[in-house]
C-alpha cells in the first residue's frame, strides 16, 4: 500500500495533536510529514517543499492571519481539506484547492469521510477538485453556512420574552421538560426538545455533555477526573445535577474544548 503523506496546518497544537491521532487511526498507510502553526512557517516551508506531501490538512484562521494567505505567497498544487470553526469561509475555501470544509469539534467518521472523498477524487484518475458534482458542492455549502439561533422567544410571567442564546449558560432537561438557565441565574421553560436545540445551536458554542445537558463553553469554571474515565463538569450558575462526559465522548469533549 502507497503512503499517503499528509501536512497538517493549525495553530492550536492540542488539536493537531488530536487529528494526526485520528489521521492515523483512519488510515494506517498515512505519514504526517509536518504540522506548520502559522502563515509565515506554512509559506516557508511549501516553497522548499513543493512536492515533499500528498494531501493537506488545514485550519483557516492561524495565529498570524488566514491560511488564505498562503496560497498568495507558496505555490500548493495539492488539494486541502479545510477544519475550522468558522463556517462563513466556505466558498473561498473552495477556491483554493478545497475539496472538503470540516467544521470543528470533528470527529473520526468526518475525517475518514473526507480521506475517502479524496482516494475517490484523486486515486481514481481525476486530477481537480472541479470535478465534483456542482450540486453536491453548493448543498454542502448551503449546509456549512446556515445560521445559528441567536434569540429564543420565551413565556415567562404571562409574557413573551426575548433571551440571547450566547446568555444561556446551560439547557437542562428532566421530566420531559425542557429548561434554558442563563449566566444571570434565570430559568425558562424550552418550547424544544434537546436534539431540535441541538440542530439550532453553534457547535462551537454549545455541546452535548450528555442526554441531559447542553453546556455553554464560557460558562465552564472547572473539568474534574470522575470514576471510570469520566469527566465531572462544573459550570456556573450551578445546575441541580452533576453533569457527567461520559469516557467514550472524553476525546470528543477536549477537541472541542480545544478548538
Amino acid at each position: 500500500m502507497n503512503t499517503l503523506r499528509i501536512v497538517i496546518v493549525e495553530d492550536e497544537a492540542a488539536t493537531a495533536r488530536n487529528l494526526a491521532h485520528l489521521l492515523r487511526c483512519a488510515d494506517d498507510g498515512i505519514t504526517i510529514i509536518t504540522a506548520l502553526s502559522s502563515v509565515t512557517d506554512a509559506v516557508n516551508w511549501f516553497n522548499l517543499n513543493p512536492d515533499a506531501y500528498d494531501l493537506l490538512f488545514m485550519d483557516i484562521r492561524l495565529a498570524d492571519g488566514v491560511s488564505f494567505d498562503i496560497f498568495k505567497k507558496a505555490v500548493i498544487s495539492r488539494p486541502v481539506i479545510f477544519v475550522t470553526a468558522y463556517n462563513n469561509y466556505a466558498i473561498q475555501a473552495f477556491k483554493n484547492n478545497g475539496i472538503d470544509y470540516i467544521l470543528k469539534p470533528f470527529d473520526e467518521q468526518e475525517i475518514q469521510t473526507a480521506l475517502q472523498k479524496y482516494k475517490c477524487l484523486f486515486l481514481s484518475g481525476q486530477k481537480a477538485p472541479g470535478t465534483l458534482q456542482i450540486g453536491l458542492l453548493l448543498e454542502q455549502i448551503n449546509q456549512l453556512t446556515r445560521s445559528y439561533k441567536k434569540t429564543f422567544l420565551v413565556h415567562f410571567r404571562e409574557k413573551l420574552v426575548p433571551v440571547e442564546t450566547v446568555k444561556i449558560a446551560w439547557f437542562y432537561t428532566a421530566n420531559e421538560i425542557v429548561y434554558g438557565h442563563t449566566t444571570d441565574d434565570r430559568q425558562y421553560i424550552m418550547e424544544y426538545t434537546m436534539e431540535q436545540l441541538e440542530q439550532q445551536l453553534d457547535p462551537h458554542l454549545f455541546f452535548r455533555a450528555n442526554r441531559q445537558f447542553i453546556i455553554n463553553r464560557y460558562t465552564i469554571a472547572e473539568v474534574d477526573f470522575y470514576f471510570n474515565g469520566r469527566l465531572s463538569i462544573k459550570v456556573k450558575p450551578e445546575p441541580p445535577e452533576r453533569i457527567l462526559i461520559s469516557k467514550a465522548r472524553v476525546p470528543e469533549f477536549k477537541s472541542w474544548m480545544n478548538s
